[in-house]
């Protein structure tokens, strides 16, 4: 038995450890999947505690992970599992029962799994946790009380440190669509392995009252204009496809004429992109770093874009500055919060495929690696 124990307790703290190391990697990703179920349920208002909860349970995962594996405070720690395991069961389930959200978020934009294998993995957690629990008395502390508070110490740092350092410069490893060397407009397109979904048109009429449902090819024998009347129709799914959405949806860019403006941005040699989703978040440090930026790509015939959700308020921003001019083209919020996973971001590009990307407090190190552009 104490086998089995020491086993299962190896086991279940390195995969908390591994899953919060990847979600902490990328802690705004499991803000906006966060933000996603609380649309579902209607909790608008916690909206704005997604991040703040976010980094809390990336670093719990990582602390109760190495807890475990320390056997340091073991009653607390299999006591605070137990209920976040069950508490992403029921999370996991839901989506696998509803189908909405697509996915949970368990292992981030790294390492995404089915709403299936989500689920059937937190019921095998939810078994093992629960052994734990029952023969807690069987762990015991690798190390003396006093390294032990100093190892817990040392993780609880580093887990609070290392989610700071992505949020602040862009995580570490980019698992997202946006990513250096991958070309958008590529990306935009449908895998070439892609099985749409299959359906049929399905009709709906009232008959003495009621509604019937047929499709083109099975119409009543009986049907009359006189006794069927029209009341909708309906594309009606048969097969669910395989592959069928491109990982770039919603990449449109437009102008002041709203004239879709996308292939022109993309097909430029080269291209500055400078995304800023809400000016609010962004704040004004940015502005000191970026005017060098501008400088070094204009000075090389290199376009600088500004791509936001807020058109109209970007205007009053830049006014003013060093880059005051700039074209300005809007884009869904969704899509900039992955091409930017920091309130801003700067691409360069050429002809759509990404050759360097930089969060605002690396402006400096984007505008040397523009000036050495030949």
């Amino acid at each position: 038995m104490k086998v089995a124990v020491q086993i299962t307790r190896v086991f279940v703290g390195l995969l908390f450890i591994f899953s919060g190391l990847v979600k902490a990697n990328d802690p705004m990703g499991l803000s906006y999947k966060m933000q996603e179920f609380f649309e579902i349920w209607g909790l608008h208002s916690l909206n704005d505690w997604s991040l703040l909860l976010s980094v809390m349970m990336n670093a719990f995962e990582i602390i109760a992970g190495v807890a475990l594996l320390l056997g340091w405070r073991i009653k607390l720690f299999i006591w605070l599992l137990l209920l976040l395991i069950v508490f992403f069961t029921f999370l996991t389930g839901y989506t696998y029962i509803t189908g909405t959200p697509k996915n949970c978020g368990c292992f981030g934009d790294c390492l995404p799994i089915s709403s299936k294998t989500s689920f059937l993995k937190d019921l095998l957690l939810s078994i093992l946790i629960g052994f734990l629990f029952w023969k807690q008395n069987l762990i015991k502390p690798v190390l003396k009380e006093k390294w032990l508070y100093g190892l817990m110490f040392v993780v609880t740092v580093l887990s609070f440190g290392f989610q700071w350092y992505t949020l602040k410069y862009l995580p570490v490893v980019d698992c997202l669509p946006f990513k250096k060397g991958n070309n958008i407009t590529e990306k935009m397109k449908m895998a070439a392995n892609a099985i749409p979904d299959s359906t049929v048109i399905t009709f709906i009429y009232k008959k003495d009252g009621k509604d019937i449902e047929f499709t083109a090819d099975q119409f009543p024998a009986d049907f009359n204009a006189d006794t069927y009347k029209f009341v909708s129709r309906y594309d009606k799914l048969i097969r669910k496809g395989k592959n069928n959405e491109p990982p770039i949806k919603g990449f449109v860019l437009s102008g002041e004429t709203n004239t879709d403006s996308t292939s022109f941005v993309l097909e430029q040699p080269r291209a500055v992109l400078l995304f800023i989703e809400n000016f609010k978040n962004a704040g004004n440090a940015w502005k000191k770093g970026f005017p060098k930026v501008a400088a070094n790509a204009r000075a090389r015939q290199i376009p600088v874009f500004i791509i936001t959700a807020e058109p109209a308020k970007a205007l009053t921003e830049i006014a003013g500055t060093g880059f005051a001019g700039s074209p300005i083209f809007k884009c869904d919020y969704k899509v900039i919060e992955t091409a930017s996973r920091v309130p801003v971001t700067a691409y360069l590009i050429e002809k759509g495929t990404v050759k360097g990307k930089w969060g605002s407090p690396c402006f400096s190190s984007a505008a040397g690696h523009i000036s050495k552009l030949p």
